[in-house]
């Protein structure tokens, strides 16, 4: 890590750097709106552009990484919303939906996912950096990722589409939002059969298609129906696959 600049205040690991750099950005945004540039938080730092540059490659990225901090303990919380359950659809389906309801209405994000006065480009969830920190978080799940056919592209494509979804329901709700059971359902049904894809892709090799397709079925309608079960969870009801229900 570069020694030079920072105030006189050498930070005394990356880790620090970042934190001190995202708490600049959170400074800047908050006096003077989302349009920040690399050069007004190393001015606020003391140190270079270039200094920024080595932890951020660009403002999008700085502002993503802002956003995802500002809500407040929100990778924890989705870890542990979905302790214990380990189908990847019940787990998929719920972490949208956590993020749908907690995220809707947060100043911060709603000042990154529209657009600003300058025309500038809206950001996106889907970015490197949104789609690095998802990644970190699926691997906090108590899912087998491996086992459920998704290799590093996969799984990476799965965090894509994750976010793509959450970001789609944040920015456009439609004129009658969906929430709750209804919200899981809608989620379960058209994302859920994608999801048991790379599984079925990966048995159908071994010749195992008969078997495959009439148990992916049947999982699928039990993902759709027994979302119903969420109107009477109590936070140990049966979840989308008879799995105890997401914790919190």
């Amino acid at each position: 890590m570069r020694s030079r600049g920072w105030a006189g205040s050498t930070p005394s690991s990356d880790e620090e750097a970042i934190s001190r750099i995202l708490s600049a950005v959170d400074e800047e945004v908050a006096e003077n709106g989302a349009a920040i540039r690399i050069a007004d938080i190393a001015r606020r730092l003391g140190v270079t552009r270039q200094t920024v540059y080595r932890y951020f490659p660009n403002a999008d990225a700085l502002l993503m990484a802002s956003g995802m901090r500002a809500v407040n303990g929100f990778i924890d919380q989705v870890a542990q919303h979905v302790s214990g359950l380990k189908d990847p659809v019940a787990v998929i389906v719920e972490c949208v939906v956590f993020g749908v309801e907690n995220l809707s209405g947060d100043p911060q994000l709603e000042s990154l996912l529209t657009a600003r006065n300058d025309g500038e480009a809206v950001t996106s969830l889907s970015s490197d950096t949104a789609i690095s920190v998802c990644l970190t978080t699926f691997h906090q799940f108590d899912v087998d990722w491996n086992l459920h056919g998704f290799d590093t592209t996969g799984l990476r494509e799965l965090a894509e589409m994750t976010l793509r979804t959450v970001q789609s329901l944040l920015t456009d709700p439609g004129q009658t939002p969906r929430k709750g059971p209804s919200l899981r359902r809608f989620i379960a049904k058209w994302l859920g059969p994608a999801i048991l894809y790379p599984r079925m892709t990966s048995l159908s090799i071994h010749g195992q298609d008969t078997t495959l397709e009439s148990s992916n079925t049947q999982r699928t309608q039990v993902a759709t129906q027994s979302v119903n079960a969420d109107e009477h969870r109590s936070g140990g009801d049966p979840g989308l696959n008879g799995e105890a229900g997401p914790k919190g």
